[in-house]
């Protein structure tokens, strides 16, 4: 059984709905910057640490790993809230149901990275041996699964966004969902040559999330559920 709602009442629903779904996608666009930022400033301060060398991730680790290990579940947490966020910017839309899904993969993947940490090598924590670990543990083979599997998502979810963007006309934001993945697995493939591409790789993929998410929060009508 269906309650019919008048046009004042379904007005005040979607105007008190508002800002919870912009406090949502905040946290995605706050996500990104909030990582990298953490990681920048303990890569420059911790003993040891080479962006050259050293993967953000194994900030995780030493006396100090708990900052990196908080900074993973701060990044996930947000992205989460995002994903919601955006499901609800998107009700309806293209793309609306798996991007928001594919996103909340990505958060969680963050999650477990918090909990499975990367390996010691290269140099770090100071101390460990200078050639990079020959071969991975449990929970750092699992920390690189969850890498792995999280920016595959958001990939994904970016492929479905270009959708969204390129039904409204959107060109350029359309056309850069379609080419930042690109540039997310150049960045994976060439992380053999150095771990800088990775580098590279992820926080373009971050960035782009705090991009498009920041874009739905001013562009898209809000979802009444």
């Amino acid at each position: 059984m269906t309650q019919a709602i008048d046009a004042p009442a379904a007005a005040a629903f979607v105007s008190a709905r508002r800002p919870t779904t912009r406090v949502l996608l905040a946290g995605g666009i706050a996500a990104g910057p909030l990582f990298l930022g953490a990681g920048a400033v303990q890569g420059l301060t911790r003993d040891g640490f080479d962006f050259t060398r050293n993967a953000i991730s194994q900030l995780s680790l030493g006396d100090l790993g708990w900052i990196q290990v908080t900074s993973f579940l701060l990044t996930g947490a947000l992205a989460i809230a995002g994903a919601a966020g955006i499901r609800r910017a998107l009700a309806g839309a293209a793309g609306g149901r798996w991007a928001p899904r594919l996103i909340r993969v990505f958060g969680a993947s963050f999650l477990l990275a918090a909990v499975f940490t990367a390996d010691p090598g290269a140099g770090f924590p100071a101390g460990s041996p200078d050639a990079p670990a020959a071969s991975l543990s449990w929970h750092g083979g699992l920390h690189m699964l969850s890498a792995m599997v999280g920016f595959l998502a958001l990939c994904a979810s970016f492929l479905m966004l270009a959708r969204h963007f390129a039904a409204r006309r959107q060109r350029g934001w359309a056309l850069g969902s379609r080419l930042v993945p690109l540039g997310v697995l150049a960045g994976f493939a060439a992380s053999s040559a150095t771990v800088l591409a990775f580098t590279a790789g992820a926080a373009l993929g971050l960035l782009w999330l705090t991009a498009i998410t920041a874009r739905l929060a001013t562009a898209a009508p809000v979802a009444q559920n």
